[in-house]
């Protein structure tokens, strides 16, 4: 549907002036051309269309506006044509001459003539009234010509003219001409789209201006009225892109990379665990990733283990498996070398998750623990722990490794993804397998055959099951043996917590088989495709919907070589199957009783699910015509090729499945017989029964013919085959419509953002300007969304993720909407950057969205057939090509000629051989459903006749077999191929002989061949004559065929080689235009070259297509001559097209080369640099003996070369290392391509900003730059030194510290505490205070920098959603009550800890390398590495790092020829060094460095046990040093500190390489990792980084001044060098330089306490802020710690851990400096801690005593301090307590050493039995004391415990009562005390331990007495363990109730017949008078038988 407008003429114009017209439709508007200084009459005769959705109503309103057009003013309006368009509606094609009116609606004499033609639907358009597409826009207000938002096209060609003259169209009929031509530039989005009413005075109109750059014009003429800050502009690159109306965009990248192994490291970090559930057991971690295990060691009797254990995985597998694998972690109670242990709780996630996070990594967290056997149960405990996922090329940053001090808030740190609730709840997972279809057969079919042949049984040749995993757990259904339709109706049910941590489930079929199962077809669910986590979210839930599946071709083979894409990795090939199945989601509630607990995989059967609750079954109608297939490869073109299409398995003749009982499907049948047609082999014959038609799915055999010596291609020229196939789905349509309108607004949007940012890149003006237009696109292409997917509500068959997707889709995008109105009033100038990331997150989310979870028609192969074998294919998504009515509906190649690239199957399309096209194919497809099957040609280029088959002819409606073109257009294709750049390395010397070969249509050409380039500059025209094309002329023009080109490096011997590969559309010149500009001659562009998946350079070029009219070629603009004869008949590109020149001068500074590696085993000796620019160059002077000097001896050398004006037309610049040998041979040693000289053109400094540096002085703020209370003092606190300088505090600030000391529990823990340690001892402080206070203030800084970030990034959302705070809103509510506890937690503390830090001087932590802060170092000598050798083919092997052969050192300089005056006429210009003035001397110089090693962080495990050995090896130059004897034991995060001196001479000996190696007692030692450091470009560099600056200049202490040169010194010197005027020092502390004038302290007080004058403090202060000196100034390297990563050059790209170090840099020929600071590892101090257990109390009582039976204990404490229990001590036994009391008074004493200022103890001990050394091992310093019952016989038992931490514990309970549970569950809110501080701790401690329920309780108390003591106090005052002298404690006073029954016998006895043995003795006594009677009755008896007998 279209309606299209020809305006022809506007005559009766007045006076002399440039014309231009507008109409507009709908609210879309087109300009035409300005015709220029027109008199009476202009004519446009030019052609407009819109694209129309819904149908014309009769009183819609066409308008069109003729204005005087002005460059620099406002167009002035001549009048105003309006007209009703029932006529139009009613007879389809009107002609109207008319007048037009002015704006007070009264007719002119102007009049208009126009043609207007509608082409409705087919008459009507189903139910719809037009409401749906939003209300029409009325008239516009009062016609004042204003339009609102206008998004004006600014590009010439962007018009939507198709120049068809009125001649050419009257020949066809009138439906031919006028078909639709699909979507304009700016897309049908537009129609209809609702103004905002109140933007609509906003913007006049605008004509379509031409050149960008009028764009500032065009800003004046709004005549200010219009805030330059809102104009927007439609596409930019739609001249270059393909938007056009028949042709879809080809896809550029070739290679799936989906399938592809890559190296993936994982590392846990398992740190410790809490609250573990259980009584005193041994807990040892289980770390599982995949399927590989590793354990922690075992800790004893603890329920809070300290491990600190680091472990890697390494893999090397495809991403997807990848990120499928689990990580489990659990903890295992009591494992031994017998028995597995019990689980006492495991937590689980998917890698996916952990690589998903920022950083890939989750970084101390706290990791829930739950028990998956008993749901019912809480949490099981907490693990913190480290997870980092690394793949090749990701670097972790990680957080620094500080002293972990601040106290953990578990809760605000759980390891859980951000929007994950905490209480994770435990769900059920339902998973339904209904049917599957389709299956290909599995097992050979010999063996059925002989079985068929005996008895006649005819089997289907599969058994299949169902197998479905998720979160590492497997369930499975039952075989359905034999059976391609396999039923199953089960049910597979998984219980895991919800929302589970693993995204995808995996569903495969799978064949049954006696020997291996093999896979069939893979489908992987995305939870987060099926579920909604918003508050209006929805649980996940699927279905019931058929599952598409796809794999390797349906032919078996006994070994599939594709057998791994049946597992879902990489991309199918073929249809495999359809499987249908559900899923939901329950959620349980445990606390219910009947619930089954167990967490097993459950199968059970399923109700069936009706047949048409997936949809009515449809007949579709798959067309397809191929109108091309060239470069078809030379290996298959020898035999007959044709290509066959599929849907599913319609249209499949090889290997589709045979056919089963045929049931037809008779018109009226119902849906009920459906399945059978579904496996019908569609090409077999139907019956020709109605005329019916057959499919005919595959092209006929033909033989190619020869393109070129690599290419064939086939004749498709006039005649050109077609295929259709009929099948029948369920008709789901509305899934895919939805999806395509989405996918359309981000294909939009991501064309637009490409738009913005190649603006940037090639800095056109006002990219801004176009980003708003996209935000203006997007907006309304989401409303249209909206209004869309609204109409379809009520469908049968939609699931209930239809309806909520739908919901939430139309949420997000109305949303989406809304942002985008408001990001684009936000846009300006400066903010573009950040807006631009944020559409970027609009797009992400779009794709996200578009991709629909539940499958409906399948994918359509294309197949390249030789031979009936499948040689490659192409897959065609099937919802790109589905037909609607409604334009936004319809797939984006549906209808279209489309590009396609067959590719190689599976495997073989990795590498090289995937990255050759097999053929390129130009192919039509339709598809839609049969009934809408009139329009199916509709997009096909015009001018064919059909061609049916005999039962079809005179059937209007029948599908041709194939099309015959009775047009032709011919043309001439000119192809100006300029130049190439950074193309990839093909050959082994490191670079190519790069040739370039261009394909239109069945044509090639080649440029010549240039050797031993990666820039070839081959200006070369390349003319194709006589191309002949098929069909109507104007379609040509917008639609021209592509342009493949492809560059190859030529070999001498063999094929050349594939090096990458472009795309370009042609400029069509039509022969009735004019070649002239704006379109002619054609810009040259650049175009990216893509080799793979990955970029390979780009190709500046231009190609333009002129058409051959009646006239021939002498119509055509002159080719000239060949310029150059010397190059043979090659033509140049032409004077119009090939850039601008002009003369440059390119200096070039040469230093040096380094680290040259051997050529063909010969070292270099007497190398050479030559440098090539554009065709000039220059070489340097030849050293002659590289190993003694590799650097030049002349320095600055300049050659002059004509360069484009346009900057970013700069050709490449070349710098070749060539060695010289004897004989006058050269060999090449290896090559770099500087591909942007842009950073290198001198830019002359701007005169005006310079004048105000120079006029006046400007006092510079010293503010100290650690945030610190500012008090009067402030000046003094950095002028004194010494870091313990008393400073005069206020007298309030006095009172405030005794009120703080005073109430020290007051200020909660810290707070009250901190201030006691306020003035740290001078001679306490060491090298490491300073690096702890420092990373303090670090991390501090992080802090603040992500917490301003944070609320940086919620402002602008704030912002962004001001229109709607549903959003917002839960963000702020889920974010606030974490930030409030950590502002708790920060604020109390803040001023004591921020003034204390200030009295240390601090140093700069980088926690990244010096390099990345200082730009490499590259201020004026740069790097170039010299490249050699191929660049590996697939992307594994060969990284750059191999290739670099060495390393050239200099520097250039590039400007145009005359040089400005004020350079040149400076004072001390020396002529000879050009650019390059003062630079130093390049002789060798000698060098002290002096290198210090901190410590290493997270180094990669080398041994089996998990840790390792490390030592430090240092190598320089000669020097190598091995710091083996001082090995740090069984350590992954050791403390080195140490310094190295080395003396070393430059530039022979500057690659510092650090390394860490592994030592092992037998065999070599490993290396862990290495970091390499280039000192020269430190040495040299004006950041002067041979010795940092500190902070504080200080004479003592140790804060001493490390270099030989005093600030003072480095200040002059400084000065002098960048000719600044100063330093001058004043009196009061001031200093100037230039014209800044910095103030500071003058005193400075020496080892004695004396204090003298000095200008260093000043002279350090201007260092410290010399980046604020005008011109010269930069800023200089600080005192610093840099962080490096290690590396392994066997792991290339992974970090193996990091070093911190930094390194000093003194000349010889200076004093020497003075010793090296001591940073060695501070040495743990010995304490000694005494405890006294005095008492217990209330201990719960176990026993029940033997004699008496009363409840009692037999109480005992044992305790402990360093990590194990074997240094544990106990207590006597304080036997039968009956109330729970016990007494002691027992000491235990525990020797440990400490580190203060890591809060830790040292313990060192050997691992085990085997181990040949002591570990050292830090453990945090926690008292444990625990409370047991002492048995005689069998095991203690537990009773409770409590664990200490002595740096802050709670403090002690005064009496036993006051003693509560509160002390050990709250303690956020107790004071807390350290016995550090406090020396001596008495009180009441609760024991405690969990009951059946898992809860706390008080198990008992117990009174005691810590006293902590150096070990030479302890030496003074000794004391005994136990109760033993010195010093012993007096004997419990205990009462004897041990032999209580002695003295109490009534008692016991008693208590002993009453109580404890009553039934015992009443059971006794009855027996016994039983058996008396017994025995009396058996004594009597013989008497009185006796008696009875005798009678007596």
């Amino acid at each position: 549907m279209a309606l299209q407008l020809q305006l022809r003429t506007v005559s009766g114009l007045r006076g002399r002036a440039d014309r231009i017209a507008k109409a507009a439709f709908r609210g879309l508007s087109f300009y035409t051309r300005v015709l220029e200084s027109c008199e009476d009459e202009a004519r446009f005769e030019e052609t407009f269309r819109w694209p129309v959705a819904s149908s014309i109503d009769g009183n819609e309103i066409l308008e069109i506006q003729v204005f005087n057009y002005s460059k620099v003013f406002t167009n002035r309006l001549i009048g105003t044509f309006r007209m009703v368009l029932q006529k139009v509606v009613e007879e389809g094609h009107v002609e109207v001459t008319d007048t037009l009116i002015d704006d007070n609606n009264s007719a002119i004499q102007t009049s208009i003539s126009i043609e207007i033609r509608y082409q409705a639907q087919d008459g009507t358009v189903g139910t719809w009234s037009d409401k749906e597409f939003l209300e029409t826009p009325g008239l516009r207000s009062e016609g004042d010509g204003r339009c609102p938002l206008e998004t004006d096209s600014l590009l010439p060609g962007l018009r939507q003219s198709s120049d068809v003259s009125p001649g050419k169209s009257s020949q066809q009929p009138a439906d031919r001409s006028f078909r639709r031509a699909g979507k304009g530039v700016f897309s049908a989005m537009k129609l209809g789209k609702a103004r905002p009413t109140k933007d609509d005075h906003r913007k006049q109109d605008e004509p379509a201006v031409l050149e960008a750059e009028d764009l500032d014009r065009k800003a004046m003429r709004l005549g200010g009225g219009l805030d330059p800050d809102a104009i927007s502009l439609a596409s930019v690159t739609a001249v270059t892109t393909n938007v056009s109306n028949k042709r879809s965009k080809p896809d550029i990248k070739m290679e799936p990379s989906a399938g592809r192994p890559m190296d993936y490291q994982v590392s846990v970090t398992v740190i410790e665990a809490r609250q573990l559930v259980g009584l005193n057991m041994d807990p040892v971690v289980c770390v599982e990733v995949g399927e590989e295990k590793k354990y922690t060691s075992m800790k004893e009797s603890t329920n809070c283990p300290y491990y600190n254990e680091y472990f890697v995985f390494d893999f090397h597998v495809p991403p997807d498996v990848m990120f499928d694998k689990i990580i489990k972690l659990s903890v295992i109670h009591s494992k031994n070398l017998l028995r597995s242990g019990t689980l006492v709780g495991s937590f689980k996630m998917d890698v996916g998750t952990v690589y998903t996070q920022p950083e890939h990594q989750f970084y101390h967290k706290w990791a829930i623990l739950s028990d998956p056997e008993d749901l019912t149960a809480g949490l099981k405990g907490y693990l913190k722990c480290d997870i980092a996922v690394v793949g090749k090329g990701d670097n972790i940053k990680t957080p620094h490794k500080a002293n972990e001090t601040d106290e953990d808030d578990i809760e605000g740190n759980l390891l859980l993804p951000d929007g994950v609730p905490p209480e994770r709840q435990w769900a059920r997972f339902y998973i339904k397998i209904y049917r599957a279809e389709g299956l290909p057969r599995m097992n050979t079919s010999i063996m059925a055959n002989v079985k068929k042949a005996l008895i006649g049984e005819n089997k289907d040749l599969v058994d299949p099951y169902v197998q479905v995993v998720f979160a590492g757990q497997k369930g499975k259904t039952s075989v359905q043996k034999s059976s391609y339709e396999p039923l199953w109706n089960e049910q597979i049910i998984f219980t895991e917590m919800f929302p589970p941590l693993c995204k995808r489930i995996k569903v495969q079929i799978r064949d049954s088989d006696k020997v291996n199962d093999v896979a069939i077809g893979t489908h992987f669910i995305d939870l987060r495709k099926i579920s909604n986590e918003g508050d209006k979210g929805y649980l996940p839930t699927f279905g019931p919907a058929w599952v598409n599946m796809y794999g390797s071709t349906r032919n078996y083979t006994l070994m599939d070589e594709h057998q791994e894409l049946n597992e879902g990795l990489g991309e199918g090939v073929s249809f495999r199957a359809r499987l249908l199945m559900s899923l939901a989601v329950e959620i349980l509630d445990t606390s219910n009783p009947e619930i089954n607990s167990s967490t097993e995989v459950q199968v059970e059967q399923a109700t069936s699910v009706a047949d048409n609750c997936t949809g009515k079954m449809e007949e579709f109608f798959l067309f397809g015509a191929f109108l091309e297939a060239t470069m078809i490869d030379r290996k298959i073109g020898d035999k007959p090729i044709n290509f066959e299409v599929t849907i599913g398995n319609y249209g499949n003749q090889i290997d589709g499945t045979a056919k089963p009982l045929l049931r037809r499907k008779k018109e009226g049948g119902d849906g009920d017989e459906e399945e059978s047609e579904l496996l019908q082999n569609s090409s077999e014959d139907e019956g020709g029964e109605d005329g019916e038609m057959v499919s005919v799915s595959s092209s006929q055999p033909m033989k190619p013919l020869v393109t070129d010596r690599n290419y064939f291609h086939l004749p498709y020229f006039e005649k050109k085959p077609c295929i259709y196939i009929k099948s029948w789905w369920q008709d789901q349509r509305r899934r895919l419509y939805n999806a395509n309108i989405m996918d359309k607004i981000a294909d939009k949007l991501e064309e637009g953002l490409n738009d913005v940012q190649e603006m940037i890149k090639t800095e056109k003006p006002h990219p801004e300007r176009r980003l708003r237009g996209v935000l203006e696109e997007l907006s309304s292409g989401c409303l249209r969304f909206v209004t869309l997917a609204d109409k379809d509500q009520h469908h049968s068959s939609r699931t209930r993720l239809d309806r909520e997707r739908l919901k939430s889709c139309m949420r997000e995008l109305e949303n989406m909407g809304q942002q985008a109105t408001t990001l684009r009033s936000q846009v300006k100038r400066n903010t573009m950057k950040d807006k631009l990331k944020l559409v970027q997150n609009f797009l992400q989310k779009l794709r996200f969205l578009a991709d629909e979870p539940q499958h409906t028609i399948p994918d359509i192969f294309i197949w390249m057939m030789s031979n009936n074998k499948r040689i490659a294919y192409a897959r065609v998504p099937s919802k790109d090509i589905l037909y609607s009515i409604v334009d936004e509906e319809m797939g984006k190649d549906c209808a279209k000629v489309k590009t396609v690239f067959l590719k190689l199957p599976g495997k073989r399309g990795f590498g090289p051989a995937g990255w050759t096209v097999q053929a390129k194919m130009e192919i039509y497809l339709w598809l839609g459903l049969n009934k809408q099957r009139k329009d199916f040609l509709s997009g096909l280029p015009c001018g064919f006749e059909e061609k049916k088959i005999a039962r079809g002819q005179n059937l209007p409606s029948f599908p041709p077999i194939s099309l015959l073109y009775t047009k032709k257009q011919v043309f001439q294709l000119r192809a100006h191929m300029y130049q190439a750049r950074s193309l990839f390395a093909a050959d082994s010397s490191g670079l190519s002989d790069p040739f370039a070969r261009v394909f239109f249509t069945s044509q090639s050409q080649c440029t010549e061949v240039l050797n031993e380039t990666l820039c070839p500059t081959w200006d070369q025209l390349l003319v194709f004559d006589n191309v002949e094309l098929y069909g109507e002329a104007h379609e040509m023009r917008d639609d021209p065929p592509i342009i493949v080109i492809e560059i190859y490096d030529q070999d001498t011997v063999g094929k050349a080689d594939f090096m990458g590969r472009t795309f370009a559309k042609p400029v069509v010149k039509m022969s009735d235009e004019q070649y002239c500009p704006p379109r002619f001659p054609p810009q040259l562009e650049y175009y990216q070259i893509y080799r793979g998946n990955s970029t390979a350079g780009d190709l500046l070029a231009a190609f333009e297509l002129l058409q051959i009219g009646p006239g021939g070629k002498s119509d055509l603009p002159p080719i000239d001559g060949p310029t150059d004869m010397d190059r043979g008949p090659i033509l140049p590109v032409p004077l119009g097209i090939r850039p601008v020149l002009s003369k440059y001068r390119v200096e070039i500074l040469f230093w040096g080369l380094r680290d040259l590696k051997r050529v063909n085993l010969a070292q270099v000796d007497r190398p050479r640099v030559d440098i090539e620019c554009a065709g000039k160059g220059v070489q340097s002077a030849l050293i002659q003996n590289y190993k003694k000097n590799p650097n030049f001896s002349t320095l600055v050398k300049w050659f002059e070369v004509d360069l484009p004006e346009n900057e970013l037309l700069h050709p490449p610049l070349n710098i070749r290392v060539v060695d010289c040998r004897a004989f006058g041979r050269y060999t090449l040693v290896g090559s770099h391509a500087v591909s942007s000289l842009r950073k290198f053109i001198y830019r002359p400094p701007d005169k005006k900003a310079q004048h105000w540096n120079m006029t006046g002085e400007i006092v510079v703020n010293m503010e100290p730059e650690v945030p610190i209370k500012k008090m009067e003092t402030m000046v003094k606190l950095e002028a004194n030194s010494d870091a313990v300088v008393k400073v005069d505090v206020t007298e309030e600030e006095k009172e405030k510290k005794k009120k703080k000391k005073k109430g020290g529990g007051g200020g909660g823990g810290a707070g009250g505490e901190e201030v006691e340690e306020e003035e740290p001892d001078e001679s306490m402080l060491d090298w490491w205070s300073k690096y702890f206070a420092s990373i303090e203030t670090m991390k501090e800084q992080l802090r603040q920098q992500e917490a301003a970030a944070a609320e940086a990034e919620e402002k602008e959302e704030m912002e962004i959603a001001e229109g709607f705070k549903g959003q917002a809103k839960n963000k702020e509510k889920s974010k606030a009550p974490k930030d409030d506890k950590k502002k708790k937690q920060q604020s109390v503390p803040e001023l004591p800890e921020k003034k204390s830090k200030q009295k240390i001087d601090e140093l700069k932590v980088f926690n990244k390398e010096l390099e990345a802060e200082f730009d490499n170092f590259e201020d004026w000598l740069h790097t170039f590495n010299l490249l050699r050798g191929k660049i590996g083919d697939n992307d594994d092997n060969a990284t750059e790092e191999e290739r670099i052969v060495g390393r050239f050192k200099g520097s250039m300089c590039v400007y145009k020829v005359p040089l400005p005056d004020d350079i040149t006429k400076e004072a001390g210009y020396d002529p000879t060094f050009g650019m390059f003035q003062g630079i130093p001397s390049n002789d060798p110089i000698n060098v002290l460095v002096r290198v210090y090693v901190v410590r290493a962080t997270d180094l990669h495990p080398a041994d089996i046990n998990g840790k390792a050995d490390p030592y430090i090896a240092i190598k320089l130059g000669k020097t190598d040093i091995k710091d083996k004897e001082n090995y740090i034991s069984k350590q992954l995060n050791p403390v080195f500190g140490k310094s190295f001196d080395i003396e070393a001479t430059f530039p022979m000996e500057s690659m510092l390489t650090v390394a860490v190696y592994d030592w092992d007692l037998v065999g070599t030692d490993d290396l862990i990792g290495e970091t390499k450091i280039d000192l020269e470009n430190r040495y040299y560099s004006k950041h002067r980084a041979t010795c940092g600056v500190s902070q504080t200049y200080s004479i003592h202490g140790y804060n001493v001044w490390r270099d030989p040169m005093k600030p003072s010194q480095i200040l002059s010197k400084l000065c002098k060098e960048g000719k600044v005027d100063g330093p001058h020092f004043g009196p009061g502390g001031r200093v100037k330089v230039a014209n800044r004038v910095f103030t500071g302290p003058t005193e400075i007080e020496d080892e004695n306490g004396q204090k003298k004058q000095t200008d260093e403090h000043l002279a350090l202060t201007v260092l410290r802020h010399w980046e604020d000196i005008p011109r010269a100034g930069c800023k200089l390297v600080p005192e610093h710690v840099e962080t490096r990563p290690l590396l392994n050059p066997d792991k290339p790209g992974i970090e193996q851990g990091r070093l911190e170090m930094w390194v000093d840099m003194f000349p010889m020929d200076m004093p020497a400096p003075g010793p090296a600071i001591d940073i060695s590892p501070r040495k743990p101090k010995k304490y000694e801690l005494r405890v006294i257990v005095w008492n217990t109390d209330e201990v719960i009582l176990e026993d029940d005593d033997y004699f008496t039976g009363e409840k009692s204990s037999d109480i005992f404490v044992r305790g402990w301090l360093k990590g194990q229990q074997e240094d544990k001590q106990d207590t006597d036994v304080h036997y039968h307590s009956l109330t729970g009391e016990g007494n002691f008074n027992w000491r235990y004493i525990f020797p440990f050493d400490y580190l203060m200022a890591e809060e830790k103890i040292v313990i060192s001990k050997k691992e085990s039995m085997f181990s040949w050394d002591e570990t050292e091992y830090k453990i945090p310093a926690r008292l444990t004391l625990q409370v047991w019952d002492a048995d005689h016989f069998s095991a203690d038992d537990f009773l409770g415990a409590i664990e200490l931490d002595l740096n802050r514990f709670p403090r002690g309970a005064k009496t036993s009562k006051q003693c509560s549970l509160e002390m050990v569950t709250n303690e956020a809110e107790l004071p807390m005390v350290s016995i550090f501080k406090q020396k001596r701790v008495k009180g009441w401690w609760p024991f405690v331990a969990r009951d059946e329920n898992d809860e706390l309780e008080v198990t008992g108390k117990v009174e005691a007495e810590l006293h902590l003591l150096t070990a030479e106090e302890a030496e003074k005052s000794p004391a005994g363990l136990a109760r033993n002298e010195p010093d012993p404690l007096e004997k419990p006073n205990r009462p004897d109730t041990s032999f209580i029954w002695f003295l109490n016998p009534l008692k016991s006895i008693k208590y002993l017949i009453c109580t404890r043995y009553k039934w015992l003795i009443i059971k006794i006594v009855l027996a016994l008078l039983l058996l008396v009677m017994v025995a009396l009755f058996l004594y009597s008896m013989p008497g009185y038988m006796v008696k009875k007998l005798l009678g007596a």
